[in-house]
């Protein structure tokens, strides 16, 4: 009998796919239009709400439709067989390959910012290459290993975040005369395009929330289970980003950070003096491993299912002796590193950003099409509150999709491009069996 994850570890690859590159670089973008202290705590908050509501509309979508694939499975069965097979393109070919580059990128960032001397562009190209590498590898023998090295770099995440918000505040030298308090301006700061803007880029840095619905078939009584992985992972997640942003804020001038990418590094700096923040600067990059690693995990599954489903895509499918998808975990670590190669940080978080903020949309509005068409089926969990989580999901980032329409047009034609090239790939793929 192959062996399934137990929902510890799938809470654990909640927190790493969510707890990495958005919420230590993602600030810098941030503060360039926006600087109260109270504004881009809201904007955290904010997010977490959207990810708390979007949670809770999944885990009964989840419950109700165990399967693993994530949207692709609850859009196939929703809406039509073509919208779960985009979603499952999307998530393919950026939903975790991007975030994966993305995350491989900031963690040799991090790491060169202690040997300067050694930094060069394909210097960091070639370390975040290698660390697709070695853990598409790991995550590609079986889940005990895989699990463990989940589990292990999860509680280790964690630990590390929680000592550098006491460690900061403890012996900074230099607390910012920066005020939390909301201030007389800052209702037109939260509701000016800058503000939607710069919630996409938090909203990127909660996105993993939905990460156990891509294992569901791998996890232990997934209808009991899922709900609780889904809605205690992402609350743990909020309440620790408000609580480094406030520590970010509190120590480091908002001059240093403006556009910068390594915001734990400058924020060590402050707050330690140079010779401690190389320290802490190595112990931030050894977070961002747990982030490559759940990718790596959970977004394979997406390919895998796609595979078992069409005909065309067989090969997707192949698993080894333990069951791991191993095809489906090479072609996405290729696609990471090609996105390393090829592409610059921000043009891929913009992108991947609002491409996955739709993609989700329209997933939870999935729930009242649900419940509209297959009222009796089996829901062993119900959204609380129904129809309030949807609504405020559905709400908070259709606002922001919004303003990302009407101020990047670019990234919103790449995502455009992307969506009708998976509807043709569906076609071409249906016609041919």
């Amino acid at each position: 009998m192959k062996s399934k994850f137990h929902h510890s570890t799938l809470t654990a690859v909640v927190i790493a796919n969510m707890i990495g590159t958005g919420v230590f670089t993602s600030l810098g973008f941030q503060l360039l239009e926006i600087q109260s202290g109270f504004a881009i705590l809201m904007l955290w908050a904010l997010g977490g709400l959207i990810a708390v509501s979007g949670s809770m509309t999944y885990a009964e979508l989840g419950a109700a439709l165990p399967r693993s694939g994530g949207e692709y499975n609850f859009l196939a069965k929703i809406y039509h067989p073509c919208a779960g097979f985009v979603s499952g393109w999307v998530s393919a070919t950026i939903g975790f390959s991007a975030p994966t580059a993305l995350a491989a990128i900031t963690f040799s960032s991090y790491l060169m910012s202690i040997f300067p001397e050694a930094d060069t562009d394909w210097t960091r190209k070639a370390i975040a290459c290698t660390l697709i590498i070695i853990l598409a590898q790991i995550h590609s023998s079986n889940r005990e290993r895989s699990g463990g090295l989940q589990m292990s770099f999860t509680v280790l995440k964690i630990s590390v975040i929680l000592l550098f918000c006491i460690g900061a505040f403890i012996f900074s030298k230099n607390i910012q005369p920066i005020s939390f308090y909301p201030a007389k301006d800052d209702i037109n700061t939260i509701f000016s395009g800058s503000f939607a803007i710069s919630l996409i880029y938090v909203s990127y840095a909660y996105t993993g929330w939905n990460a156990a619905t891509y294992l569901s078939s791998e996890l232990q009584s997934p209808q009991k289970t899922l709900p609780w992985i889904l809605l205690s992972g992402t609350l743990v997640v909020t309440v620790l980003y408000i609580l480094l942003n406030f520590v970010f804020l509190s120590v480091a001038p908002i001059e240093d950070m403006q556009g910068k990418i390594e915001i734990g590094y400058i924020a060590s700096k402050s707050a330690f003096g140079e010779s401690a923040a190389n320290f802490t600067g190595l112990a931030l990059a050894l977070l961002l491993i747990s982030t490559v690693s759940a990718m790596t995990l959970a977004g394979p599954r997406v390919l895998h299912v796609i595979g078992e489903d069409f005909k065309m895509l067989s090969f997707l499918s192949k698993v080894n002796k333990n069951g791991i998808p191993t095809m489906a975990i090479q072609i996405q670590s290729l696609l990471a590193i090609a996105f390393i190669i090829t592409s610059s940080f921000e043009s891929i978080l913009v992108f991947a950003g609002f491409t996955l903020a739709l993609n989700s949309f329209i997933t939870v509005s999935g729930v009242f099409v649900l419940r509209f068409l297959m009222p009796d089926i089996e829901r062993p969990y119900k959204a609380s509150m129904f129809p309030l989580p949807p609504l405020i999901y559905l709400s908070l980032t259709g606002w922001t999709l919004y303003f990302v329409v009407a101020n990047r047009p670019l990234e919103v034609i790449f995502s455009a491009a992307i969506v009708l090239s998976g509807i043709i790939f569906y076609f071409i793929s249906t016609k041919r069996g």
